[in-house]
């Protein structure tokens, strides 16, 4: 019988991508031929990017195969709750078809491996009624997964939410503490359906076979020996950990989610004329939005700053969207008056979106504003870009601590309680420390020292290609 490994991801390109991501390194380092499957939900972001991007990689991956389920249809509003909670419950309704979908391609294969995010959650007492070794595949750094192993701990100690618990340190062994305000996004609210989900997720996570880390063991050395030592899940087995990254997606797939022209690649025409790491690269991930006076205060800084940038800006939350799709940016009610025209000689304002990966590996970049989501941060670290560090939510305070106070690959800004706000002086101190600092020097050399150590992690020999490699040895074994 043939084998197969099985793939599963949350709705969204961004999850879809991470995973086809992670089929293609498979499929490309090791000597086992694994077919992969991707199992696809119908009902929540299915926007039509997602169906070209199928398409486009069926056809230059013919080994990659995508399953799609049946449309599952959740009402939003019966009852009232948050976004996640919705979310979580329509993963969880499709628990049916994943039982189907393995019991089809067990038929015709032996699957080696179920590879789920942790929102799939729902899909591991499925996989284990099977007999199918499942593993997560967890998207963000070794020391977030460490936190999210010991958060039912902390979940058990907590009597109120998190969003009450005003002045409230968290603390973490063998890690930075944290604002209880600042817990990931789901997880604030013990009323909302979306914190028992969360809870249920993060005390499964130490029940699967293994997890894969999109990270690599010479940036978050100190979280990769921590979950080994069984700190973060005390008094039972914490499953192997394997860090196989920096893995980056392809970005190409996520301009095509953008809806915005080809105009915005004029910024890298502009950065080529720059001097050498002389340009702050302002960009906040996909959902970065910000206030118009946030937005404002934002260019004041970069204004007082001296300093070269190129800003991508968006439109505030709730702004409804004109005929120019995700680049209607109306930058004259946006940024302060004459702005552009006063900073011309030095700046760039980019609308929406502009090319990440390809922005950051260009030589007049000296330094990246960043929410530190972990896409980014990876890219970041792979381009050997020193880091401001600016979260809005996720896991992203969390990776700010990491970046700032483990890593020692950021410095961060200083942002109000309650709605994160950050003043334009704060903006202006913190690039002129980044660009003129000793220490914006010192980041920028160990920035650069472990984007070398990123390039070896993935090489022949590399730690991530070695993590790869006992994975795909402990999947091709033949049961006895």
């Amino acid at each position: 019988m043939a084998d197969a490994i099985v793939l599963y991801p949350s709705p969204g390109i961004g999850h879809l991508i991470s995973m086809v991501e992670l089929g293609k390194l498979i499929l490309s380092r090791h000597g086992h031929h694994f077919p992969i499957t991707i199992l696809l939900t119908t009902g929540i972001a299915d926007y039509p990017s997602i169906t070209s991007y199928i398409g486009s990689i069926s056809r230059s991956n013919p080994s990659i195969s995508f399953r799609r389920f049946p449309l599952v249809s959740v009402d939003p509003a019966n009852p009232p709750r948050s976004g996640a909670a919705v979310a979580f419950e329509f993963i969880r309704k499709n628990s049916a078809h994943v039982l189907q979908s393995l019991r089809d391609i067990s038929a015709a294969a032996t699957v080696r491996a179920f590879i789920i995010d942790l929102f799939c959650t729902s899909a591991l007492p499925i996989a284990r009624e099977l007999n199918i070794p499942t593993y997560y595949f967890y998207t963000s750094g070794a020391s977030a997964l460490a936190a999210f192993l010991y958060f039912p701990r902390i979940f058990a100690r907590s009597t109120k939410s998190f969003k009450d618990q005003h002045g409230v340190i968290l603390e973490f062994p063998g890690l930075p503490s944290l604002k209880a305000m600042e817990m990931p996004d789901p997880t604030l609210d013990q009323d909302d359906p979306a914190y028992g989900e969360m809870c249920y997720f993060c005390d499964q996570l130490s029940k699967a076979d293994g997890i894969l880390v999109n990270t690599f063991e010479e940036l978050e050395p100190k979280a990769v020996e921590l979950i080994a030592s069984g700190a973060c899940v005390p008094n039972a087995p914490t499953p192997p950990v394997y860090c196989i990254g920096p893995l980056i997606a392809d970005e190409s797939s996520r301009a095509g989610d953008s809806a915005v022209g080809g105009g915005q690649q004029d910024c890298l025409c502009w950065l080529d004329k720059q001097p050498r790491k002389s340009v702050v690269f302002l960009c906040f991930g996909s959902r970065g939005r910000f206030s118009a006076e946030q937005t404002k205060e934002v260019a004041g800084g970069l204004e007082k700053s001296g300093h070269r940038f190129l800003w991508v800006v968006k439109n505030p939350p709730g702004h409804v969207q004109g005929g120019g799709g995700n680049g209607d940016v109306d930058l004259e009610t946006l940024l302060p008056e004459g702005f552009q025209e006063r900073t011309k000689e030095r700046g760039m304002v980019v609308r929406s979106w502009a090319p990440q990966v390809a922005v950051l590996q260009k030589e007049a970049v000296g330094g990246f504003v960043t929410h530190c989501g972990w896409n980014s941060v990876l890219e970041a670290v792979a381009a050997g870009v020193a880091l401001v560090a600016w979260p809005l939510y996720a896991e992203q305070h969390m990776n700010r601590n990491f970046l700032v106070q483990e890593m020692g690959m950021a410095m961060g800004v200083e942002q109000r309680d309650g709605d994160g706000f950050v003043r334009g002086d704060e903006v202006e101190r913190a690039v002129r420390e980044l660009m003129d600092s000793e220490r914006g020097r010192e980041l920028r050399e160990k920035s650069w020292a472990m984007g070398e150590k990123a390039a070896e992690a993935l090489g022949d020999s590399g730690s991530s290609t070695k993590a790869l490699a006992k994975l795909a040895q402990i999947w091709g074994r033949r049961h006895s």
